[in-house]
């Protein structure tokens, strides 16, 4: 059967790294996960048992394509509360996940051949659903010096789009609002659409995660229930779009995803208004990144640059290897700690990079860091 080249995407690493981990634990080891990013929560409680009343009072149908009309109220509500932005909620498009906000805004923005920059080290699915949709995905290498975040001098003048992520995932670093307005004032100038990855927001520590809607609404800004709200498996999202891209994008929703999930909708919905139980998860997070930051150095991973937000470290490793798989394999199985090749971020310089998760339980992050600088002294 013939296939399309498009399909002909890299693999996802830490998916492989899951999987090896799974297998350990299926023979009987008891591994420390600190490859996925994903919480070790689960989502809020009262978002759990309004999905139960939910369940119980009919059934659960297909929503209007934009989303549930009071989440997409409420989520408008949200930037007041965080950002100070008063947001027309019609502007909200509840999201398959942020992975379907991915598909919708580069599907609604970009014709076949189009080239989107995004930064190196970042999210590798970016570059995969890119490719994916017959768009060309354009590596834009970051520096220590910026705190691996683009600036504007890194910007080729040919692009049809900008992609930037604040927090990032691999790094967690945070763009200030005048980085920000730089970049956005950077794409505009060349004709590129600029879309923000906000995915992380909430998860920050010493200071407020600045979204682009503070600074222009000709952006498309994606954000997810995955991670401040603790809800990965339920996979449901949000896109804000411009006022004039709103039937664009709900054609698209209509026909490639039909809707969101209804109940995870309605859980989301519920989970907007836990501030308390997620602020005690971010707490958590606080004081695991605090252990990290100490701990790690100490096991002899000593090249980091502390996060801003989310709930990652990403370490040169360089000095320890020149095969990030290979050692995030032996440390897998000499340590029983999961991490994460940096190949999964940035194919040039991943070889001698790793991101540590610090998600889960703060007993599960010091029993990592005992078993890490166990291994690291013996090697």
């Amino acid at each position: 059967m013939k296939v399309s080249s498009r399909g002909e995407v890299d693999p996802f690493i830490v998916m492989d790294v899951m999987e090896a981990a799974a297998r350990a634990e299926s023979q009987g080891r008891t591994i420390i996960h600190m490859e996925v990013g994903q919480p070790g929560t689960p989502a809020p409680a009262a978002a759990r048992k309004a999905l139960a009343r939910a369940m119980e009072e009919g059934p659960l149908g297909y929503t209007v394509g934009l989303g549930l009309p009071a989440l997409r109220a409420r989520i408008a509500g949200l930037y007041r509360e965080w950002y100070g932005v008063d947001l027309n909620p019609d502007r909200v498009v509840v999201t398959p996940g942020s992975s379907g906000g991915f598909t919708l805004a580069f599907t609604s923005l970009f014709d076949v051949g189009a080239r989107v920059g995004i930064g190196a080290p970042g999210y590798p699915s970016y570059k995969a659903v890119l490719k994916a949709l017959g768009l060309e995905p354009v590596m834009i290498r970051t520096e220590t010096q910026h705190r691996l975040q683009p600036v504007p001098g890194d910007l080729p003048q040919d692009l049809d789009g900008l992609l930037v992520a604040s927090p990032a995932n691999p790094s967690g670093t945070m763009l200030d609002r005048d980085a920000l307005a730089a970049l956005i004032g950077a794409a505009e100038a060349r004709g590129a659409a600029f879309i923000s990855d906000e995915i992380y927001h909430g998860i920050e520590y010493d200071r407020k995660a600045v979204t682009a809607l503070e600074i222009t609404d000709e952006t498309y800004v994606i954000n997810s229930f995955s991670k401040y709200f603790s809800m990965t498996g339920w996979r449901v999202g949000w896109m804000v779009v411009p006022e004039d891209h709103i039937r664009r994008v709900e054609r698209l929703v209509q026909n490639l995803f039909i809707c969101a999930p209804h109940a995870s909708q309605i859980a989301a919905l519920a989970a907007l208004d836990c501030g308390d139980e997620l602020q005690a998860n971010l707490e958590v997070y606080r004081k695991n990144r605090a252990l990290m930051l100490e701990g790690l150095p100490k096991a002899g991973f000593t090249r980091i640059a502390p996060p801003d937000g989310a709930f990652y470290v990403y370490a040169d490793v360089s000095d320890l290897t020149t095969d990030s798989r290979a050692f995030a394999a032996e440390i897998l199985e000499k340590a029983g700690v999961a991490v994460t090749p940096g190949l999964d971020f940035d194919q040039d310089r991943g070889a001698g990079t790793l991101r540590f998760s610090y998600a889960r339980s703060t007993e599960d992050i010091e029993e990592g860091l005992a078993r890490l600088a166990r291994f690291m002294a013996a090697r």
